[in-house]
């Protein structure tokens, strides 16, 4: 076979100047190709002196990576309240209409579970009963029965408790079964109780009038309809109507509605006819989520609306106060859907670090957008990755076939072994550990889902220490090179605390940037 020459080559012969080229022609081509080159060369010296003077200027880039609902937001914020206050607190007012929003949000819950488990109620009592046999041990839950096996089995043994379950041919604990279960011993007082949750809802009319206000202020006429709730029980049509979160572009929002257009009069009315609805529904709020019917309800169908960002019923009555004015604990509650990647930029107000400036990049954690994650690996400084270890029983909103832990080792796995990030600093966030811990405090057995973790004690030292051993082995295992590590076990919603995790990470990520700079 013969072998190739450069003739071969289809781009050296597309470059190849003409055969009967000119004298003046050729002149002509060096030249542009000249200038061609000092235009390169002028853009690649260019990019290098930028680079130079970011880091002389004190230019540092974070990148918060992780699943979505993980806390990466929340960390945003709290780097914010820390080391740029003033700007935080203008902001505060702002974010009112998104509690709005997450109140409403959960009221949608309740009453989304209630219509749920009343129509599972009514089919199963049209179901025959002949075969039904009492479980000795309750005097609330039947056993159901058929040809003498145990078809299913729930209990409820504390109305305040979420998690006080017995599961046997029901593992996953399927909401319908319970449902169908808790029915079956439906009473005339359940009855009673659920007409005046009937009428509740029907008094709560008008928070679809101003849910759907404040999506118009939030969200511009050109972006993307809203998508669909993200977590817990997708709501069934309630009376409310509406039962979709809103979901913006990060620093879009506040051009859209809460920050430019609430100075317009007509935009500031709305926002204030927004909070008087609450006011005046406060009364009927404040009774729904007090109902020991709804906190059995919610039980049995599995849903855990404290453990939910944007959590603030048990807050309604200084929430639904006419003159409400957001804390910092609560913009740092706050429940804010964002798609995209924006990147964040502030300068330090405090410390000893003052004029330093921060570029911190907020990615998707939906499992479509982790493929934009790779391009935000170029030049970074470091990487705080969230893990919320309280997920272990819960799966993907986008897949409910996944482990939301296990996804949250894998994520980690491909971040430590990528070859790109080889040099930089992983700081990892055991995120949510004030969740994790009332789950193990109520019962909850964490080997039931961790079949590794075996029979260690179900409490928070342990489980903390088993976490972070894994995450540790995983990024000695799979890091090119040896690199120290990072890792916090954290609650990024509980200031004093995460103030100092946040000023250790400082540190860190300022010890990187000047290695970088002296290297330069």
């Amino acid at each position: 076979m013969r072998g190739h020459t450069v003739s071969d080559d289809p781009l050296a012969a597309a470059l190849r100047p003409p055969p009967d080229e000119s004298p003046e022609a050729r002149a002509f081509r060096i030249a542009r190709e000249e200038e061609a080159a000092r235009v390169s060369q002028a853009i690649d010296e260019a990019i290098r002196a930028e680079r130079q003077a970011n880091k002389k200027n004190k230019i540092v880039r974070v990148l918060l990576l992780g699943q979505s609902e993980s806390g990466k937001s929340t960390t945003l914020r709290q780097f914010q309240r820390i080391y740029t206050p003033t700007a935080f607190r203008e902001e505060r007012i702002h974010w009112r209409a998104i509690i709005q929003l997450n109140v409403i949000r959960s009221v949608h819950t309740i009453l989304g579970a209630l219509a749920t488990h009343r129509k599972q109620a009514v089919r199963a009592r049209a179901r025959t009963l002949s075969d039904a046999q009492w479980d000795s041990r309750s005097h609330l839950v039947p056993s159901m029965r058929a040809n003498g096996k145990a078809k299913g089995k729930a209990r409820v043994a504390d109305p305040d408790s979420n998690y006080e379950y017995d599961h046997y041919d029901d593992p996953a604990g399927d909401p319908a079964a319970h449902a169908m279960v808790y029915a079956d011993a439906y009473s005339d007082e359940d009855a009673r109780a659920d007409a005046e949750l009937d009428m509740l809802g029907r008094r709560l009319t008008p928070l679809q009038h101003i849910e759907a206000l404040l999506r118009a202020l939030l969200v511009p006429p050109s972006e993307d309809e809203p998508v669909d709730l993200g977590a817990g029980v997708a709501p069934s049509p309630s009376v409310l109507g509406l039962a979709k979160e809103i979901s913006v572009r990060p620093g879009r929002w506040r051009a859209g509605g809460a920050g430019a257009r609430p100075a317009s009069a007509v935009s500031a009315e709305a926002a204030d006819e927004s909070q008087r609805v609450l006011f005046e529904c406060r009364q009927d709020l404040m009774r729904l989520w007090a109902s020991m019917r709804v906190r059995e309800i919610l039980a049995l169908q599995r849903v855990r609306l404290e453990e939910e960002s944007g959590f603030f019923l048990n807050d309604l009555e200084r929430i639904t106060e006419y003159n409400y004015v957001p804390t910092d604990d609560d913009v740092l509650k706050a429940r804010l859907k964002t798609i995209g990647v924006s990147e964040y930029r502030f300068e330090m107000e405090a410390g000893d670090q003052r004029g330093t400036q921060w570029r911190i990049v907020d990615v998707g954690g939906s499992r479509f957008q982790v493929p934009t994650w790779v391009p935000f690996f170029d030049d970074v400084d470091a990487i705080i990755f969230l893990a919320p270890i309280s997920a272990f029983d819960q799966s993907l909103s986008e897949d409910p076939k996944v482990n939301r832990l296990e996804d949250s080792v894998l994520l980690w796995k491909n971040i430590c072994q990528n070859k790109l990030l080889a040099n930089v600093d992983l700081v990892l966030f055991l995120n949510k550990c004030d969740i994790l811990q009332r789950k193990l405090d109520s019962g909850i057995r964490l080997a039931r889902y961790v079949k590794s973790y075996d029979d260690r004690p179900n409490d928070m030292e342990t489980a903390s220490k088993y976490f972070r051993g894994k995450f540790s082995a995983v990024q000695r295992t799979y890091s090119p090179v040896p690199r120290k590590f990072y890792g916090y076990c954290t609650s990024v919603t509980e200031t004093t605390t995460t103030a100092g995790i946040l000023a250790s990470v400082r540190d860190i990520v300022l010890r990187q940037n000047l290695r970088s700079v002296r290297l330069a």
